[in-house]
């Protein structure tokens, strides 16, 4: 189901950016586009991964680069993984002071999983299981594929509308030029309709993950604990994150107003605790 996911996520994307090749410069536009679209689906199954790493400023711990925080997460990672049948991913820390994480990657061989300084900081070891369980459920549940290919599409739409607003209708050839009304369109809604499709593939994935640390873990307690201090932490601590990345996160890493939550990738921290106390009752 995570494959049909991604390969309609890369259709609609790719159907965008299509679309902005055609505001911004016709027939040709589009033709050019279409080649862009398909090598950035290459790039993308490919590279999301290290993109998003990188965009997250994350850096590599290992039992050479920041070891006492491998030596505090590694045991935790490889008792879970072998819970859940998974290789050991990749392990890197955010120097950001909200407590929060995600899981990138193409498949379980190609994973890694990320946390903040906040995280290490504001965590017992009970928390952060729950945290890394959920992580990789997402691993486990091979959506770490849609949530990256969605992170790096997603910033090439946001790219593209800006280039039809500044370049839309200015071709001096009749058949060829762009309209400047549609660009302006394509600058206002080309966003939001990233943002809606990312929107709807992360709600579900949440709480399947959310599921997935309840059932490895043996406690939902673990998860519910650590849900409560993420989200007290993101209304306290902003977190300096591209939009096109906020979905990959366990939680939305903004502190911004109530209008923003509207249209969050997430699903109601309140909701999902309820599903994991049920889990607990059961």
């Amino acid at each position: 189901m995570n494959g049909v996911k991604t390969a309609l996520l890369l259709g609609l994307m790719s159907g965008l950016l299509i679309l902005g090749g055609r505001v911004v410069a016709g027939q040709r536009g589009m033709t050019i586009a279409l080649f862009i679209a398909v090598g950035m689906n290459f790039f993308s199954y490919f590279f999301s991964e290290k993109i998003a790493l990188t965009s997250s400023g994350a850096i590599r711990v290992s039992e050479t680069e920041n070891p006492q925080i491998f030596w505090r997460l590694s045991p935790i990672v490889k008792m879970l993984c072998d819970r859940m049948g998974l290789p050991m991913p990749r392990l890197w820390v955010i120097d950001q002071d909200e407590p929060n994480a995600f899981a990138t990657g193409r498949n379980p061989s190609h994973a890694s999983v990320a946390v903040t300084r906040g995280l290490l900081q504001s965590m017992n070891d009970a928390e952060i299981e729950g945290v890394l369980a959920h992580e990789l459920g997402h691993v486990k549940n091979r959506d770490i594929l849609t949530s990256s290919v969605a992170a790096t599409i997603a910033s090439a739409i946001t790219w593209a509308a800006q280039m039809a607003f500044f370049f839309g209708g200015s071709r001096d050839d009749d058949d060829d030029r762009g309209n400047p009304i549609a660009a302006i369109a394509m600058m206002l809604l080309a966003p939001i309709a990233a943002g809606l499709i990312q929107m709807a593939i992360s709600r579900t994935r949440e709480f399947s993950a959310d599921a997935a640390s309840a059932q490895y873990t043996g406690d939902p307690g673990k998860l519910i604990s650590a849900l409560r201090k993420l989200e007290a932490g993101s209304r306290q601590i902003p977190m300096d994150v591209s939009p096109s990345m906020s979905h990959m996160y366990i939680i939305k890493p903004f502190s911004g107003a109530s209008m923003s939550r509207l249209f969050s990738t997430h699903p109601s921290t309140e909701e999902r605790i309820a599903r994991l106390e049920s889990l607990r009752r059961k």
